[in-house]
């Protein structure tokens, strides 16, 4: 034994004395058996600290000084151990191959990656497929041209959506004005931009578009009430066709527009007379009473087109649902507008 295993032999033996307990009697007070205290007590095993806790407890004593010694005494003793050990050489490694560098999860050819990739690639293509679906009964439409009824393979019926007083300052596409909307004239600027002035009879509303504009320029339409302008805000704008809002219009009026360029330059307003419809006055003074065409696309149905018929129909006054329009040829355009800008507004 080391001397400090041999002390706290000393002072454990001298505790169990005190309590005057034989070793059978510690065993059933503590969790170690007699056989397991005759060891500890005789110096025969190092006791395990709890062992002398529960001795210190038995016997009353403060266990400080008996863990302090019983510390060295475990100190001692692995360091006996580890003198007295014979050394054991080790077991002779094989050689282990290196091993490949871990392959990336992101690496181009991961697993991982090729799933991102695929499953990026079906999104793609189901939003592809389903916009499809979405246009298709677009097709030969100018874009952003509202639906009003139901639709059958690619044909149905698009009626306006306001008349007259009712389409001040509203959007022509939107209110499906600008669907079969007549050009009553049109202008080129000294800038070299377009300036058109449109006219819907179904809705008795007037508006004016431009296009092949810079930024900073302004067009604005008026039949009399309130003008309604339009400003070229970016590259966006320049490079397609803008529009302004409608302005309430009647057939015999004069709608005035005047296009003002960016920084200020002299104003270039021109008018823009709305056909009077005498065709119409002297038909009905014959007593010739024929419906006005419907607005319907190439491909619309027989019932499509009497329902689109009878929607325009109920949204004009009376006085104007008795005769068909002729409408005359627009007037000449010294330049056509590009090909890739839609026809719109």
């Amino acid at each position: 034994m080391t001397t400090a295993h041999t002390r706290l032999t000393t002072e454990l033996r001298a505790l169990r004395a005190r309590t005057g307990l034989s070793l059978a009697a510690l065993a059933k007070t503590t969790a170690y058996s007699k056989s397991t205290w005759e060891r500890y007590v005789n110096g025969k095993a190092l006791p395990p600290r709890q062992a002398v806790r529960e001795l210190c407890r038995t016997a009353g004593e403060p266990e400080a000084r008996l863990l302090a010694l019983w510390d060295l005494a475990q100190a001692e003793w692995k360091g006996r151990a580890a003198a007295v050990a014979p050394a054991v050489p080790a077991p002779a490694q094989p050689p282990v191959a290196p091993e490949p560098p871990a392959t990336s999860r992101w690496s181009p050819g991961s697993p991982v990656k090729l799933l991102l990739v695929l499953t990026s690639a079906y999104v793609v293509l189901a939003a592809g497929v389903a916009l499809a679906l979405l246009l298709a009964p677009l097709r030969g439409t100018a874009p952003g041209e509202p639906l009003s009824a139901t639709h059958s393979g690619t044909s149905y019926v698009v009626a306006p959506r306001c008349h007259g007083a009712s389409c001040e300052g509203e959007d022509p596409v939107r209110m499906a004005c600008a669907v079969v909307p007549e050009t009553v004239s049109t202008y080129r600027t000294g800038t070299g931009a377009l300036v058109e002035v449109r006219y819907s009879e179904a809705c008795a509303a007037a508006w004016a578009r431009m296009w092949g504009a810079r930024i900073g320029d302004r067009v604005d339409v008026t039949a009399g009430g309130p003008a309604r302008e339009v400003r070229i805000v970016d590259s966006a704008d320049a490079d397609a066709y803008v529009y302004t809002e409608m302005t309430r219009a009647r057939p015999g009026s004069v709608v005035r527009s005047c296009f003002r360029p960016a920084g200020g330059g002299a104003h270039e307003c021109f008018d823009a007379p709305v056909r009077p419809d005498t065709v119409r006055a002297d038909q009905a003074s014959r007593g010739v009473t024929r419906p006005r065409p419907p607005l319907s696309h190439p491909g619309a149905t027989p019932a499509q087109a009497a329902r689109a018929t009878q929607t325009i129909l109920m949204s004009l006054r009376p006085e104007q649902r008795a005769v068909t329009p002729v409408r005359a040829a627009p007037p000449p355009v010294s330049a056509a507008p590009p090909r890739s800008l839609p026809a719109s507004a």
